[in-house]
């Protein structure tokens, strides 16, 4: 009834129309009054003594007759039908699907599994992973690892890592080397690998062989909790605190810039005592990677036996870096900050200014009042300064010249003697340069 119901009052409509000799007559429907026919004040003089009034307008009457009212009581009728009717079939089936309860989700539980395992094995097929070899020993081995994610998102072709982690020789790795090398990427994909290997998948490696892990503890990132007092810095050594007091030695442990939201002695201290206790700590002795921009936790190695140095390879050219996202043996020898802050657009002026205050901190020069030369300068010796830098600017634009010169010369086609006096001119401008310059 509630469906065929357009029909109905499209044949109504004409059906009135023919009778009244109205043809702008026309049956609507609003939620306040129904069913109704409208007709316009022009035609009132036809409307039949048989319809009845329900509603006055500027241009128009809306009337209702007996047999437009008996449809709008059956329709009414109908879809209250229609709601009972469906929630009884709604408890009908709820009864009829609580009885199989059990069956149900231990279906629900078979197709999740079932959808999570060809998942894994269409990404192992798309992606090249290896099957993993899982043991009880206690070491973890990855050749050509790579992060699960990002080898995905990224455009560019990911750069694979080994490691190698055991608690007899090489339990903690300390990790150096700039910002935006690669670092926290690094810890994660050791991190990722290690519970895809765990939960039975194939792994993004070239080759695999570990032990499981009781737990993977994680210092990563940083954050506050200001609702209830927790400052940047208390967050993390509340979460340094929950991993010294919670790892075993079958568990692994991820820490990145520990003691970086404190003064710089303060944190290098801290870092330094939570790696020694992890390595001293007879309970524990977890398999760690310690990624740290506090190089002189590189010494560590030098008086504990299972602390190793690595460190993310980076390539200088001309006065730029170039991450090769690669972590090597070694410390890094330098943390490439003020490089990363030219990357990152700082203006000139302020990294020319910080490199002249890095030379005087790694010199330890103080000015005649005793204070450290980054303090304080004089304008003199400011003009001074400004003076090398662009001599220095000069003497690189002419030496540019002389490079671009040598890289044209085709030194296969020159003759013994030609090459000689091309040598000897090379040497007079080299000369005449040092002598400007």
């Amino acid at each position: 009834m509630s469906r065929s119901g357009k029909s109905f009052i499209t044949s109504l409509e004409k059906k009135e129309r023919e009778k009244t000799g109205i043809s702008s007559l026309k049956i609507r429907f609003n939620k306040v009054f129904g069913y109704y026919i409208e007709v316009t004040k022009t035609n009132l003089s036809l409307v039949p003594a048989d319809y009845i009034r329900k509603q006055t307008l500027a241009n128009s009457e809306r009337y209702s007759t007996p047999e437009l009212k008996k449809y709008e009581e059956e329709v009414l009728s109908a879809e209250e039908r229609i709601v009972d009717l469906e929630y009884n079939l709604f408890l009908e089936i709820r009864e009829k699907i609580s009885k199989e309860t059990t069956r149900l989700q231990k279906i629900a539980s078979d197709v999740a599994r079932l959808d999570v395992l060809s998942s894994l094995a269409e990404l192992a097929s798309i992606r090249n992973y290896r099957r993993p070899k899982m043991n009880k020993g206690e070491k973890i081995s990855i050749v050509e690892g790579r992060h699960p994610v990002i080898e995905v998102t990224n455009e560019d072709p990911f750069i694979p890592n080994d490691t190698y982690l055991d608690r007899a020789d090489d339990q903690i790795l300390i990790i150096t080397g700039p910002n935006m090398g690669g670092k926290s990427t690094y810890l994660r994909q050791v991190a990722l690998i290690c519970i895809l290997a765990q939960m039975g998948s194939y792994v993004p490696v070239k080759e695999a062989e570990m032990g499981t892990v009781d737990r993977i503890f994680t210092r990563i990132g940083a954050m506050d909790f200001l609702s209830v007092g927790q400052s940047t810095f208390m967050v993390e050594m509340l979460e340094t605190a929950k991993i010294l007091n919670n790892a075993t030695e079958k568990s692994l442990i991820l820490l990145d810039e520990v003691g970086r939201g404190t003064s710089t002695f303060d944190g290098l201290s801290i870092a330094w005592a939570v790696a020694e206790y992890l390595h001293e700590k007879e309970e524990i002795k977890a398999k760690t990677l310690f990624a740290t921009h506090y190089h002189e936790l590189t010494e560590l190695a030098l008086t504990l036996n299972r602390i190793k140095n690595y460190h993310v390879s980076v390539k200088e050219w001309k006065d730029d870096i170039i991450f090769l996202r690669k972590i090597v043996s070694g410390p890094s020898n330098q943390s490439y900050g003020i490089h990363v802050a030219k990357l990152a657009g700082i203006p000139r002026s302020v990294v020319d200014r910080a490199k002249e205050i890095l030379f005087n901190l790694e010199k330890q020069e103080l000015d005649d009042s005793g204070l450290p030369r980054l303090a304080y300068r004089s304008s003199k010796e400011r003009d001074k300064a400004q003076f090398l830098l662009f001599k220095d600017d000069r003497k690189q634009e002419l030496l540019k010249d002389i490079e671009d010169e040598i890289e044209k010369c085709d030194i296969s086609e020159l003759k013994p003697l030609d090459a000689l006096n091309f040598l000897s001119q090379l040497k007079e401008k080299i000369k005449k340069i040092n002598d400007k310059t």
